[in-house]
């Protein structure tokens, strides 16, 4: 049992240095700073919803998956390095963007998506991290993965809903700021994802899952 517990706090640590819910935040405010109430709160739901349903599914089927459709964990690496590179690279521009300019609809529907559920949440790294606990587990320890994955989500969902008060709290100004400083940061983080791909692809043997 107390093996367990270990098991299970190593993998929450494990999800939260990866997908940190108030690392988070500055990103979703910049992409739902036209919504309202609302519409922040479904766009949450439907994020951390979908985020969690897509990691769980590579919890259970990954292997699967790369096998069946051919992928690898270079070409996942390289793909979610350049759309978050593009997010950041939007964020420090601070100009009305296509993410900005969509219809209430469009925007619920677009957004919770890509690129908030996938890559932001169920990132490369997320689902790497997930599918390398499940290597040698069993069904106890799929149970606790796929319950701290839950936890996390969860997390993001509480921090995504809260993110109105903490702009009223810190100010618009110093979100900018914020904004930009996260924009440079996760643009850093796409490029190297991209680079982590382009060195797995090219200067590393057995890249296939």
């Amino acid at each position: 049992m107390e093996n367990l517990w270990l098991f299970a706090i190593a993998v929450f640590t494990g999800f939260f240095a990866i997908n940190s819910p108030a690392g988070n935040i500055p990103i979703f405010i910049s992409l739902t700073k036209q919504a309202d109430r609302a519409t922040k709160k479904k766009i949450s739901k439907k994020a951390t919803i979908t985020a969690f349903i897509i990691v769980t599914g590579f919890i259970i089927l990954g292997k699967y998956i790369f096998d069946l459709f051919g992928l690898t964990i270079p070409a996942f690496k390289i793909t979610g390095g350049i759309l978050i590179f593009f997010v950041g690279f939007e964020m420090i521009r601070s100009q009305e963007s296509s993410i900005d300019n969509q219809t209430e609809v469009n925007f619920n529907e677009g957004i919770s998506i890509s690129p908030l559920a996938i890559p932001i949440l169920a990132g490369p790294g997320t689902i790497v991290t997930a599918m390398n606990y499940t290597t040698t587990a069993g069904y106890i320890e799929l149970v606790i993965i796929i319950s701290m994955l839950a936890l996390i989500m969860w997390l993001n969902y509480l921090a995504f809903i809260s993110s109105e008060y903490l702009v009223k709290y810190i100010g618009a100004n110093k979100i900018v700021v914020i904004e930009k400083i996260m924009g440079l940061i996760i643009a850093i983080i796409g490029t190297n994802m991209f680079i982590q791909g382009v060195k797995l692809a090219f200067f590393t043997e057995d890249v296939l899952i």
